[in-house]
């Protein structure tokens, strides 16, 4: 089994394997060329992303610099609007659903790595997927961690370190993230 075969399986695998390294080569060329791109420039940048995502919906924004490993796996549905500065370190999927808001600063982080101290060592690690529902709201520099679910009309809020999974129609702050409150369901839903 190839390593990006087992990096996309969920199981270990060496990152710097030539086929990993060259698909991280290209998304790092990439986003290179569309956060170089003058502001007035979105229809090509939104362009370069579009080429480089796994799937892209209608009518996103994604607000340069944005950084990612490989963009194949990052699939976003329609009306996503990313703030400055924001990373996805998509070794396993990433999925954002419809009208998903994400402030600035915020990171995607699905790589994670051995417990055993040999095994990180050695060049191991792994991946967990990452999904977001629709109309979730991302605060500024939330960080949600490897295999994370956020629900449908959920709030993480700013700083956030979120660690589980976070029911719809929640908001949950702090680090780590705890719920401070439930939602009453929204007439968009």
């Amino acid at each position: 089994m190839s390593m990006r075969a087992r990096m996309v399986a969920g199981e270990l695998y060496r990152a710097g394997d030539a086929e990993l390294t060259a698909l991280r080569l290209a998304a790092r060329e990439a986003a290179f060329m569309a956060n170089a791109l003058p502001p007035s420039a979105r229809v090509q940048r939104m362009a370069v992303w579009r080429d480089l995502f796994g799937g892209m919906g209608e009518d996103c924004a994604i607000l340069p610099p944005f950084l990612c490993d490989y963009g194949c796996s990052i699939h976003v549905g329609a009306r996503l609007f990313m703030n400055f500065g924001c990373i996805v370190l998509d070794g396993a999927p990433v999925t954002i659903g419809d009208d998903v808001q994400i402030a600035t600063a915020v990171q995607l982080i699905t790589a994670t790595h051995p417990l055993d101290a040999a095994e990180r060592i050695s060049g191991w690690e792994m991946s967990r997927p990452i999904d977001i529902g629709h109309r979730a709201w991302i605060g500024a520099g939330a960080i949600i961690l490897p295999g994370v679910t956020v629900g449908d009309d959920a709030v993480v809020g700013a700083g956030a370190v979120v660690t589980r999974d976070v029911a719809p129609r929640t908001v949950v702050a702090g680090n780590p993230a705890r719920v401070i409150k439930t939602l009453a369901a929204s007439s968009t839903a």
